[in-house]
């Protein structure tokens, strides 16, 4: 039986990635990429490459889907032909054959796990390169970046007992050439007793002493009650600070193109600057991670069941496409509006991730109870 029904799935599950990843990748990527090549004089061999790069990250999109409609299809085919009846007759229970749509829809999960973490960011990443390096876009590669923004904060105790968090430090360059940062601001507050404006040319990490050697440029010296105390005017001035404005610079990845290990690595540096925004939107993309793949035996479950209370009908096809479009699209609007929730700190990350996958196991559940109960 499960030899069976796993031969029967297969094949739409195949017809499934195929489909719903070329549409996915044709609406979101050929029609830019076609008017790129007509408005840009974007080279067609480029265009072909890049087409081929981004298609990894909509199979993985495709993956769910595809296995909603060949459980959907598979369930409710044996469904209109009694042989879902002929399977209980001989004593074999409907959580027995669902079971195997489940085991179909966990391997996927493997796949699907593979390709979002290994295949689809190095290659979506690759694709953004290519796509700036042809169109010589103003958008900064790695290693060179425009308008770096570091700020730092620190926790103050009030008279109260209370703690206000304030600004501390702010780094800003105007950008950075892979090896110096130019024209630089620092506005260090770290210290009560003296605050103190650092305007630089130029400015670069020294990894041997672990500090930032500064080129040409200013220390403006106010005490604390913003009273002037004095300007120092340098050649070559040392400074003691961070290195993650530089980890800022040399990590230009969309959230899109880390995998989990370098979405974590992110996560740390952006934990140092205390953007909470920006972190609290990581932890979200990087439950994302963990959470998309395991949709699929939810998914799984969710289209056996709805498969075992269809009948046959003459268009039986066409219907099982329309409902797990319309499943799909569900699942999707639903984590991205968790999604948005977790990132205003509303659910915690964890939730924001995992509570579509939580409410499709509880509707393929009470499904699959339904179908028993017949």
């Amino acid at each position: 039986m499960d030899r069976y029904l796993a031969s029967e799935m297969l094949p739409t599950f195949l017809f499934g990635v195929g489909a719903f990843s070329s549409l996915g990748v044709t609406i979101d990527t050929v029609f830019d990429l076609v008017r790129k090549i007509v408005e840009s004089g974007l080279p067609i061999s480029v265009a072909v490459n890049v087409f081929l790069l981004t298609l990894p990250e909509f199979i993985v999109l495709a993956f769910p889907m595809a296995t909603l409609l060949s459980t959907l299809m598979t369930y409710s085919r044996l469904s209109g032909e009694s042989e879902l009846i002929a399977l209980r007759g001989c004593g074999v229970s409907v959580y027995r054959m669902v079971l195997t749509a489940v085991a179909f829809s966990l391997v996927v999960t493997v796949f699907t796990f593979a390709f979002n973490e290994q295949i689809a960011p190095m290659a979506k990443y690759q694709a953004t390169q290519i796509l700036d390096v042809a169109l010589k876009s103003d958008k900064p590669i790695i290693g060179k970046q425009s308008n770096i923004f570091y700020p730092e904060y620190k926790e103050v105790k009030q008279p109260d007992g209370s703690k206000e968090r304030i600004l501390s430090r702010l780094f800003y360059a105007d950008k950075f050439d892979g090896k110096q940062m130019k024209g630089l601001t620092i506005i260090d507050r770290s210290q009560e007793s003296l605050n103190q404006i650092v305007v630089s040319e130029s400015a670069e990490w020294n990894p041997a002493q672990n500090i930032w050697d500064f080129y040409n440029g200013t220390v403006y010296l106010v005490a604390a009650d913003r009273s002037y105390r004095n300007i120092v005017r340098f050649e070559h001035q040392k400074l003691q600070l961070p290195r993650t404005p530089l980890n800022l610079a040399e990590k230009s990845r969309d959230y899109g193109e880390m995998n989990i290990s370098q979405a974590l690595e992110q996560l740390e540096i952006e934990r140092l600057s205390g953007d909470r925004q920006k972190i609290r939107k990581l932890e979200v993309r990087i439950q994302q991670k963990f959470a998309l793949p395991f949709i699929c035996p939810v998914i799984g479950l969710v289209g056996a069941a709805m498969g075992s209370r269809l009948q046959r009908s003459g268009n039986g096809r066409g219907a099982s496409f329309a409902i797990s479009v319309v499943v799909i699209f569900s699942y999707y609007l639903l984590s991205f509006v968790t999604s948005a929730l977790g990132e205003a700190n509303i659910l915690s990350p964890f939730m924001a991730a995992w509570l579509p996958n939580f409410l499709g196991l509880a509707v393929g559940l009470f499904l699959l109870a339904r179908v028993a109960k017949r």
